[in-house]
C-alpha cells in the first residue's frame, strides 16, 4: 500500500473538506508522489456536489518547502517525463478546483510551495510563515500568480532577488489576508471556508469561474510557461 503522503477530512456539514501535505520530515516537500496524490484526489472532490470549499494545509509546522529537489537528478527520460507531467497535472488541479481553495500557512512556504499558496484563492498565515523563491538562483519559478496576486513590479522583485518574505511582509503586499496564531490555524481557516460555502454551490462554481479567465492562465499551461 502507498504511503499516505496527503490526509484528507470532510466534507464536513458546511462542505468544506481539509487537505492536509503529509512529509512533515520533508517540510512537506512536493514529490512526484505527493503531487499525484493530489491530481488524484482533487479529480474526484471536484466532482463531489458536497464539496463548497477546500482548505490545503502542511504537517509538521510546514506549508511547504517546495519541489523535492532530489528528484531532479535522475536523468532517465521516463522519470523526467513524470516529472513534469505531475507538476503540470498538480498546478492545473488546484488553479481550476472549481469552488473556494483556502491555504492555511505554517512556516515555510517556498518555491513550489509558494507556489501552491498562490494558486488558492485565499491565503492565512501564522506569525511564523515564509515565502519566497530561492530556487531563482538556478532556474526559472512559475510568475504568472505572482505577478496576477502582487503585480508585476512586486512580483520581479521576489522572483529577480529570491528575497524572502516574513508574515508581516506578506500580510503589506496582499499575499495574505490575515496572520493568525498557530493554535487558531485551521479554525480560522475552516471559519473562511464556512463563510464562502454560505453560498450555493453553483454561485460558487461560477464566480470561480470568473477568477481563472480574469488570471489569463489558458487551460493546460505547462509549469514552465506558467
Amino acid at each position: 500500500m502507498a504511503e499516505s503522503l496527503v490526509l484528507t477530512s470532510g466534507p464536513d456539514e458546511l462542505g468544506t473538506t481539509v487537505l492536509t501535505l503529509n512529509r512533515p520530515g520533508k517540510k512537506n516537500a512536493l514529490s512526484i508522489a505527493l503531487r499525484e496524490q493530489v491530481v488524484e484526489l482533487l479529480g474526484r472532490l471536484a466532482d463531489d456536489q458536497s464539496v463548497k470549499a477546500l482548505v490545503i494545509t502542511g504537517s509538521g509546522g510546514s506549508f511547504s518547502a517546495g519541489f523535492d529537489l532530489a528528484e531532479f537528478t535522475d536523468p532517465d527520460p521516463e522519470h523526467q517525463k513524470r516529472l513534469w507531467a505531475s507538476s503540470d497535472q498538480f498546478h492545473q488541479r488546484i488553479l481550476r478546483f472549481p469552488v473556494p481553495v483556502i491555504a492555511a500557512i505554517d512556516g515555510v512556504a517556498y518555491a513550489g510551495g509558494f507556489d501552491l499558496a498562490l494558486l488558492c484563492d485565499l491565503r492565512i498565515a501564522t506569525p511564523q510563515a515564509r515565502f519566497g523563491h530561492p530556487e531563482s538562483v538556478f532556474g526559472p519559478v512559475v510568475y504568472g500568480p505572482l505577478h496576477d496576486l502582487v503585480g508585476g513590479a512586486v512580483a520581479r522583485d521576489l522572483v529577480l532577488t529570491g528575497r524572502q518574505l516574513d508574515a508581516e511582509a506578506a500580510l503589506s503586499l496582499h499575499i495574505v489576508s490575515e496572520i493568525v496564531p498557530q493554535a487558531d490555524l485551521a479554525t480560522r481557516a475552516e471559519e473562511l471556508a464556512h463563510l464562502a460555502s454560505r453560498a450555493p454551490r453553483e454561485v460558487l462554481v461560477r464566480n470561480k469561474s470568473k477568477f481563472l479567465a480574469r488570471s489569463g492562465i489558458p487551460p493546460g499551461t505547462a509549469t514552465l510557461d506558467l
